[in-house]
């Protein structure tokens, strides 16, 4: 995702998506190319063991099982499945929690010597589902970030790439309830709009690699999700009933043909929605301290 975020790369096998500072080119869609899945000669984080529900947290450093971050994901795991009328029942998502930036920078250049500098990284794998991260400044948006594509690849046997960055952006925001307002994505949709800019949804769906993707695109895809979770009970329908075929087939009908099926003017109304966004109360906008850990 080029964005301070994730970007998705798709890998012999896998799926992988990055997370971080800034675009780059990217390895293949959060990453850019192939690359070689051989023996890992760097440690991963494996002396703590942490599980709650879906997830799984290895690390190196003793993080309480009531810890807020580990609330968070649990309360963020029920948000995803209840707002999508998911039964999230699948694999575990692990996160290999690294102490700090120089491990975790360490471990990927060695494991993955082509990845670009990302703050994390979710890969998708026949053996696993993971996180890889390690605590900063950023901790609980990135994991939320990434945690939502383990959640969504637990259960969904495949997910558009714009869906997929579109559905994490949306719950990385912190709130009360899910369709909390990113405050810059909405500052900057609503200029956009102003200076004539016109969505595309057709043209997100045939991004299939993140560095396909520019910044302004995980806006758009952002901004399409809260718009159709959020609109009304029909455009709601239309989002819930195409995550759900998605657990059973790998190409359904792509939502703008759905949208412009159920609802020909899709596009003013989205245009007059996304306007409003800058001026809706983000409740819960900010997120909650997390109080420091203490490696052991």
């Amino acid at each position: 995702m080029i964005r301070n975020t994730t970007q998705t790369t798709d890998l012999p096998g896998r799926r992988l998506i990055p997370r971080g500072v800034g675009w780059l080119l990217c390895v293949c869609a959060l990453c850019c190319g192939c690359l070689a899945t051989g023996k890992k000669s760097a440690r991963l984080p494996d002396r703590h063991s942490l599980k709650s529900e879906q997830l799984i947290v290895l690390s190196d450093f003793k993080l309480p099982k009531d810890h807020a971050l580990i609330n968070d994901l649990a309360v963020l795991r029920k948000q995803v499945g209840a707002e999508l009328d998911l039964e999230l029942n699948g694999d575990a998502v692990k996160v290999y929690l690294f102490r700090n930036e120089m491990d975790y920078q360490g471990y990927l250049q060695s494991a993955h010597p082509g990845l670009p500098s990302r703050r994390a990284y979710f890969i998708s794998s026949k053996d696993e589902l993971a996180v890889y991260t390690y605590w900063g400044d950023r901790i609980q948006e990135d994991l939320r970030h990434e945690y939502t594509h383990g959640l969504l690849h637990s259960v969904l046997i495949n997910v558009p790439l714009w869906l997929d960055e579109g559905l994490a952006e949306y719950f990385e925001v912190v709130g009360e309830k899910p369709g909390a307002i990113n405050p810059e994505y909405a500052e900057r949709l609503s200029k956009a709009i102003q200076n004539g800019w016109e969505p595309d949804l057709a043209r997100l769906e045939t991004l299939e690699k993140v560095e396909q993707m520019q910044r302004a695109d995980y806006r758009e895809a952002w901004a399409w999700v809260h718009f159709m979770l959020h609109h009304t009970p029909e455009t709601r329908q239309v989002l819930l009933s195409y995550v759900h075929e998605l657990k059973t087939n790998r190409q359904p009908e792509v939502l703008s043909l759905r949208l412009k099926h159920d609802l020909p003017e899709f596009k003013n109304r989205f245009l007059a929605y996304v306007s409003t966004l800058r001026l809706q109360n983000a409740a819960g906008g900010t997120s909650p301290a997390l109080s420091q850990v203490e490696g052991n």
